[in-house]
């Protein structure tokens, strides 16, 4: 699409705003940039554009006249899509992006999307390197924290994109057709967005609306809602099963990882040849494996890639040992189902610092999953006393709250004994605390080596 003179709006000041404000720029459209954080000034948005930058800043209300003459809104993804500024839009039948959509627009390669309740920056991650070993042009970018709009003008006939989707930047998409989809998994999360959990399926299908039978979908079949989707997109569906042999598909059995396609069943590898720990991670690497063969990469070299690769910062990342205790990072694990994955992978007693900001999850399945590896609970944040009682309701009553990440961090070493783990693992995001689950999983990281210097 010629985006020349055209009058686009991009809502939200963050990473992905101004990306897609940078990218119109170059586009030769007519930038108008509206936040409505009351926090925000000029200043502050001016900063992070290069100097004499041809926009317009609107904070906290956008004019009328103004309203009236928008051609195209690009929402950053943590904006609603429901809420009445948006609404009033498309009434007006505006069209109405995200970052994705306005880069896809400029995309002359392949695309490959992954999507997902958890493990979508593993796997991503993992096909990222893929990608990169095999072909001579590749790139990763989405929700893993790199704008499409960065390099999609890099891309060529012959390139090959990857990216991390999240369902905020799902509901935004218009044409946006991968050449390999994936959904990893699907469990509750974002409701205080998504209102409902159909909606949130319904955001994460959407990745496969614009497939087609030449495409394909790569499902995880043990995940009632994914495999619901295999039953109605367009796409060919591949799946693959950490729990039994498919007819068609990868599957784990005992050890190893299989394939099954065409007739043809065949041992790809042994798990114990990966660097990554936790069933979850089994999965991943099954999707990516499916991914990448349907990219065309031959076999060997996916192989190879996955027995190099290791574990993504702040995913069930192991940090060190300091006088005989194991400590892990596991900031990324952000809900429920996330942190069963991370006290799944724990193979010792643990100590495990969990809460954080409330986004209306249930943690009944988390504290069942304890089975009997949990020796304490640290516990900080808003949602402290609301897992708390989750927890004493199941029959857990070792619990310890803490007021600061740091006291949390020192009940762990002065509890966990040689010969045990501690485990972040917060199942809630770091919003109030922290600005992001990266700076809470690096201040973890930074303390566990100031430790270890003592």
């Amino acid at each position: 699409m010629d985006l020349r003179d055209r009058n686009v709006l991009v809502v939200g000041c963050g990473k992905s705003g101004i990306g897609a404000a940078l990218y119109l720029q170059k586009k030769a459209a007519n930038v108008w940039l509206y936040d409505d954080n009351e926090k925000l000034t000029q200043e502050d948005v001016l900063q992070k554009l290069p100097a004499d930058f041809p926009v317009e800043i609107f904070l906290k209300e956008l004019p009328e006249e103004k309203k009236q003459q928008v051609e195209i809104v690009v929402l950053s993804p943590g904006v609603p899509v429901d809420i009445p500024f948006v609404e009033q839009f498309k009434e007006m039948n505006i069209p109405i992006w995200g970052e994705i959509e306005l880069a896809y627009t400029s995309e002359k390669g392949r695309v490959v999307a992954i999507t997902g309740t958890n493990g979508k920056t593993t796997t991503t991650t993992l096909v990222g390197e893929i990608m990169a070993r095999y072909f001579a042009k590749s790139f990763v970018m989405g929700n893993i924290g790199y704008p499409y709009t960065d390099m999609v003008d890099e891309t060529t006939s012959e390139s090959v994109t990857v990216g991390e989707i999240s369902s905020f930047q799902l509901e935004t998409i218009d044409t946006f057709h991968p050449t390999v989809s994936a959904v990893l998994n699907i469990t509750p999360d974002h409701l205080n967005r998504h209102h409902t959990m159909d909606n949130y399926i319904a955001a994460k299908a959407a990745i496969t609306k614009n497939q087609t039978k030449d495409d394909v979908c790569v499902l995880n079949y043990e995940n009632e809602d994914t495999r619901k989707i295999g039953e109605h997109c367009n796409a060919s569906v591949f799946y693959f099963s950490s729990q039994r042999e498919l007819e068609e598909g990868i599957y784990l059995k005992g050890e190893e990882i299989c394939l099954a396609k065409d007739g043809k069943r065949q041992m790809l590898m042994n798990i114990q040849d990966m660097n990554l720990v936790g069933i979850c991670n089994v999965e991943n690497v099954m999707a990516a494996i499916a991914i990448a063969m349907f990219m065309d990469v031959p076999m060997d070299v996916i192989l190879d890639t996955v027995k190099a690769f290791r574990a993504v910062e702040h995913r069930i990342e192991y940090v060190d040992t300091v006088n005989g205790v194991d400590y892990y990072n596991d900031s990324k694990g952000t809900n429920p189902d996330a942190a069963i994955q991370g006290i799944k992978a724990m193979i010792k007693k643990t100590v495990l610092i969990g809460g954080g900001y409330d986004k209306e999850s249930s943690y009944d399945e988390w504290i069942e999953a304890f089975d009997g590896k949990v020796k304490l609970f640290v516990l900080i944040g808003q949602t402290r006393e609301k897992i708390a009682e989750c927890a004493r309701a199941h029959g857990f009553m070792d619990i310890v709250f803490a007021d600061t990440f740091e006291e949390a961090f020192r009940i762990c070493v002065e509890n966990a004994e040689d010969g045990e783990a501690v485990l972040l693992s917060p199942a809630c995001a770091s919003w109030g605390m922290f600005p992001n689950y990266e700076v809470r999983g690096q201040m973890f990281k930074d303390m566990v080596n100031a430790l270890k210097s003592k």
